[in-house]
Order: structure tokens, then C-alpha cells, then sequence
């Protein structure tokens, strides 16, 4: 069904269900920075903003990208996109893709003045890599670096990135609660990849899935959530946290059913359902380490 308001269709284009994955790292990042006696209000709600801002320009320019490269033709089985759907044109996209790019740089602006150079790096390369991930001359999702640049940017950098801000500093304890928030990132990718594994291929769009096949893209689901649940227990045995850390233990039943439901799922609908539901785990994942990581 087409969005009958433009509001409706700036939603569409924005993808509020996929934000959750720019907010939990950001969550993660600042408990660690408070309970380390380093955090920074202001800090972490910059943070925060400039990641979800950088998030929407790069789910925008996404948008335009793949309807110009023939990704997103009539055969596409997830949700509508709005430039290859009619309802915005591509200069309409590329401007409020730049537009959500300029606010997180001017935001990004205080944080650099604040932390310095290291800052500036990183948020000129997620600016960068949210440009490239889709769009440029060799866009990475096309090539099959669409995983490792979501694991990267979504997980380690957004952590310690956030830690860095408030802190001045780092720490391996920081590195590695990065971890689970960027494996499942990188499952949110991994279903939607797999479900779009037919029409990426027809499109020359040659992700993981593409390369290896979809029964492949499954199995690096399956890993990605065990990686992911793995590191709370590693860190409360290396002493780098207490054991309110294995909070995230209790969302693992839901984990399970979702391995389950994507080994399973042959049609559209499931594995839309397993797509926002991914997301919604990865939420409650970083908020519950958030909660575990204070304690």
C-alpha cells in the first residue's frame, strides 16, 4: 500500500525501523563511558543525533542509488522505495540526503572542537562510507563489502566513537562490547540481503549473498547472533565486567526463534517480519548491555 501523505512518504524514505541500529551502539558507548566516570551528557546526545542523522543519509542515498543501478525494479520483494516507486524524484532524495549529511557535520563540528582529530577522521569516514556504500563509482554493497562496512561503522566506531567523545580515551574492555552491536547490524543486513538475493544478482549487485549463496547468508546469520551473545559472558571473564553484563541473556530466546524463523523462511513476507524483528532485538540487545555495562 502507497503512503497516502507526503509525511507518509518521508517516513518511507528515512526507514524508522532500521534507526534502532545507529541508537544502540551510541547507548552501549555512553554506559560504558559513565560507568568509567567519563561521561558527557551533551556529548553522548551528539553523538546520538549525528548517528542517526548520518544513518538516514546514507538509507536515502540507498534509496536513489539502488532505483538508478536497477536493483529495486518490480520484481523487488521488500518494502516500497520511494524513487523507484514514483513517489519522489531522485533530485528530491539526493537533496535530503545531503541536507541530513550537512546537519550531522555541523553537530560533528562541536564534537571535533570538543575531542579532536581522531573525531573528525571518523565521522568524515562514516559520512564517506555512507556516500560509497551504495552510490560512487565503486559502491561497496555491490562489490560485497556491504557487511564489513556495517559491522565496522555500526558496531565498532559507533561504540568507541561514542565512548570517545566523552572519555578522551579508549580501552580494549570498549572494542569489545562494539562487537555485538555491529553483528547484529550486520544481520539486519544479512536478511535483507538473502531475501533480495534473485534481484541483486539480475542487478549485478553482488553482496555476500549474491557471492556465496543464499543458504550462506543464513549461516552467517546464525554466526553473527552467536557472536554477538558470545562476547557479554567473555567480558565478565576477562573482569572487564560485572555480571549484570549477561542482561542481554535474556532476549536469547528470542535470538533463537529468529535464527529459526530465517533458516525456515522461503517468502517475502517472512522475511520482512524477520527483517524488523532483527532489528527490534538489536535494540533490546543494546539496551539491556547499556543497562548490564552500568552496573
Amino acid at each position: 500500500m502507497k503512503p497516502a501523505t507526503r509525511l507518509q512518504v518521508w517516513l518511507l524514505a528515512i526507514r524508522p525501523a532500521t534507526l534502532s541500529a545507529a541508537v544502540a551502539p551510541v547507548l552501549v558507548g555512553s554506559a560504558l563511558a559513565w560507568r568509567d566516570g567519563g561521561g558527557h551528557l551533551g556529548a553522548a546526545l551528539a553523538a546520538l543525533v549525528a548517528a542517526v542523522l548520518i544513518q538516514i543519509g546514507t538509507n536515502l542515498v540507498n534509496d536513489v542509488a539502488d532505483c538508478e543501478r536497477g536493483a529495486d525494479d518490480a520484481a523487488r520483494q521488500g518494502p516500497l522505495r520511494v524513487t523507484a516507486g514514483g513517489l519522489l524524484t531522485a533530485g528530491e532524495v539526493k537533496s535530503a540526503a545531503a541536507l541530513a549529511f550537512s546537519a550531522a557535520t555541523v553537530i560533528g563540528v562541536w564534537l571535533v572542537a570538543r575531542s579532536g582529530w581522531p573525531i573528525l577522521l571518523l565521522g568524515a569516514g562514516a559520512i564517506a562510507a555512507g556516500v560509497a556504500y551504495t552510490a560512487g563509482p565503486w559502491p561497496l554493497a555491490y562489490h560485497g563489502f556491504g557487511d564489513p562496512f556495517v559491522f565496522a561503522f555500526f558496531g565498532l566506531a559507533a561504540v568507541a566513537g561514542t565512548y570517545y567523545v566523552q572519555s578522551g580515551g579508549s580501552a580494549l574492555a570498549v572494542w569489545l562490547a562494539a562487537v555485538p552491536l555491529g553483528a547484529l547490524a550486520t544481520a539486519i543486513l544479512v536478511v535483507n540481503n538473502v531475501r533480495d538475493c534473485d534481484g541483486d544478482r539480475r542487478a549485478g549487485k553482488r553482496t555476500l549473498a549474491v557471492r556465496l549463496g543464499a543458504r550462506a547468508g543464513r549461516l552467517e546469520y546464525l554466526a553473527l547472533l552467536g557472536l554477538a551473545y558470545a562476547v557479554p559472558p567473555a567480558l565478565c571473564a576477562m573482569g572487564a565486567a560485572s555480571a549484570w553484563a549477561l542482561l542481554p541473556w535474556l532476549s536469547l530466546p528470542w535470538a533463537v526463534r529468529l535464527g529459526w524463523q530465517l533458516a525456515t523462511c522461503g517468502s517475502a513476507p517472512g522475511f520482512n517480519a524477520a527483517l524488523v524483528n532483527t532489528a527490534r532485538l538489536h535494540l533490546a540487545f543494546g539496551v539491556l548491555f547499556a543497562l548490564g555495562l552500568l552496573r
